[in-house]
């Protein structure tokens, strides 16, 4: 900004020189030229590079903190926000917010500029420094009454685009199974819907965005013609010189620039303030944590769900058949010690006696791991993918063959473009979309397993595992799990009948406790369920 204004006091004294016949003065004011103008030059360049480094230093703190929120937050997340509201926060919201970030570093140079030419041109002229004194700040102001509108809009489009986002996450993950029951069509068409939503509201928020930039135009042109006038008046009434005169008007032309800035930071206020709000809404979220008991190291001994009655003893193979997929879910979520703490009249989990939500979550997430039933593998090699917090007593090679992953590691091979060398050097795409389902679960619970956690509690991890691949991997889990405790829900028959006791929950209670093939013939409706999921993978 001081470069590019000094060019336009350079050239006034420049003419000054010229009218004057000034042969030194002009020398003088053509070396400042030339200096100011390799000045703006390198400005510009430094300008450019500011400008990006603020823009992206404010997106990926922004990004740091929401990323940090999210892992800390867990699977209670998606029970406070949307996964597509999630998604629009960590990219357009933060685009918009890190826009604002940048801007008003320009913005705050504009400022600067706009009082440096007022005083220079108040030395001058205090009529022209009148002038431009009283027009600045009305230009600035002149959008304001339009800012709440633009807001309104920009909101309207972030709300409609967020619902479009969590449509297509929702159509993207259940694309096979909208295939199978002919629903991808229905799906497309209310996309198509929602789509063309954004679109209107898009279009909307952009006509007003037009206005404001149009009317900022028509202001500047007011100002440049007004500024002008009065130069040219003064200039007749011999108030000016016509060096005078130059300056004025190359100063007046230059304030073009910051009064753009003002323009930007309007428009970039309009947008970004919405998307903070949604932004900071997210980072305000809590995990509902009880007070934490000081601890020293881990906590071992028995798991107790005082909810249920379930007792599971250190140290063996537990599994548990729930007659309700939700019973089964609250039951994974609190002996994995996730809560829900916010409800007062649900206990906490126990182990060792102590309870779960009195602990710190780093704690229990060093002590407690869980598989849910949809495990998600990230996109990265097979040694990326177990190269997790690890205790060391399980080598990869163990927890892969446990996991029975020889024919999941040589198909991925085989699909590879080169395959390399190292069997664990071969990709998996992102959420294992490479693999099957079988195939995933199975690379999921070899994670698990070179994790080697005190407590391992797995949610139907063989649901889609065919049985003779299924009962070698019961029989590898009572081996590679020996003196661990360990948690199994499932309807499987191989696996339960590898457990050391099984627990029959029903109706939020253990009604039944005793190996397999004792509760087969002594409790009808244990039967009946174990029978329906081998069949189908789940209670009907």
């Amino acid at each position: 900004m001081a470069s590019s204004g000094g060019l336009a006091v350079a050239s006034g004294h420049a003419v000054q020189a010229l009218v004057e016949k000034s042969r030194s003065g002009l020398a003088t004011a053509v070396a400042w030229m030339v200096l100011l103008s390799a000045l703006a030059v390198l400005s510009d360049v430094m300008f450019g590079r500011a400008a990006v480094s603020n823009w992206i230093t404010a997106a990926a703190r922004l990004q740091q903190l929401l990323s940090r929120k999210v892992a800390e937050l867990g699977s209670r997340l998606e029970r406070q926000l949307a996964t597509g509201e999630v998604v629009a926060i960590g990219t357009s919201d933060v685009e918009k917010i890190s826009w604002f970030v940048e801007v008003t570093a320009r913005f705050g140079a504009a400022c600067a500029a706009c009082v440096g030419v007022a005083a220079l041109l108040f030395a001058t002229e205090p009529v022209l420094g009148l002038v431009v004194t009283a027009s600045v700040p009305l230009l600035a102001a002149s959008s304001l009454p339009l800012l709440p509108a633009a807001t309104r809009r920009a909101v309207e489009q972030r709300v409609r685009g967020g619902r479009a986002i969590q449509l297509a996450t929702d159509i993207v993950a259940g694309l096979r199974v909208l295939r199978g029951v002919g629903g991808e069509g229905l799906y497309l068409a209310k996309y198509r819907q929602a789509s063309q939503s954004v679109r209107r509201a898009a279009v909307r928020s952009a006509r007003l965005s037009s206005v404001i930039v149009g009317q900022q135009v028509l202001m500047r042109g007011l100002f440049m013609a007004t500024a002008l006038w009065c130069g040219t008046a003064l200039l007749q009434g011999h108030r000016l010189s016509v060096g005078d005169l130059v300056m004025c008007y190359g100063l007046v032309a230059f304030l073009m620039t910051p009064l753009a800035q003002f323009e930007e930071m309007a428009a970039a206020w309009s947008v970004s303030r919405p998307a903070a709000r949604r932004a900071v809404h997210l980072l305000s979220l809590r995990r509902e944590e009880r007070d934490h008991v000081p601890h020293d190291g881990r906590v071992t001994g028995d798991l107790h769900d005082p909810a249920t009655g379930m007792l599971v003893p250190v140290g063996r193979l537990t599994a548990v058949v729930c007659d309700e997929p939700k019973t089964a879910t609250r039951l994974v979520e609190r002996l994995g010690g996730y809560g829900p703490w916010d409800e007062d009249d649900v206990p906490s989990a126990l182990l060792g006696g102590v309870a779960l939500d009195s602990l710190p979550a780093a704690a229990v997430r060093a002590m407690v791991l869980v598989q849910t039933k949809d495990p998600v593998l990230l996109s990265g090699t097979v040694r990326e993918l177990l190269d997790v917090p690890r205790s060391g007593r399980v080598a990869a090679a163990e927890a892969l063959a446990a996991a029975q992953c020889d024919d999941v590691l040589t198909s991925l091979s085989l699909t590879s473009p080169r395959p390399p060398e190292d069997p664990l050097a071969v990709h998996i795409t992102e959420r294992g979309r490479s693999v099957s389902g079988g195939q995933r679960q199975r690379l999921a619970l070899a994670r698990s397993l070179v994790t080697d956690p005190d407590v391992l509690i797995l949610d139907e991890p063989t649901s889609a595992v065919d049985s003779y691949t299924e009962a070698r991997i019961a029989e590898a889990l009572t081996k590679i799990r020996a003196g661990r405790t360990t948690v199994v829900l499932t309807f499987s028959p191989l696996l339960l009948d590898q457990a050391d006791q099984v627990l029959f929950v029903s109706g939020d209670r253990v009604r039944a406790s005793g190996p397999h093939r004792h509760l087969v013939h002594t409790e009808p409706e244990y039967a009946a369920l174990v029978v329906r999921g081998a069949q189908s993978g789940q209670p009907t």
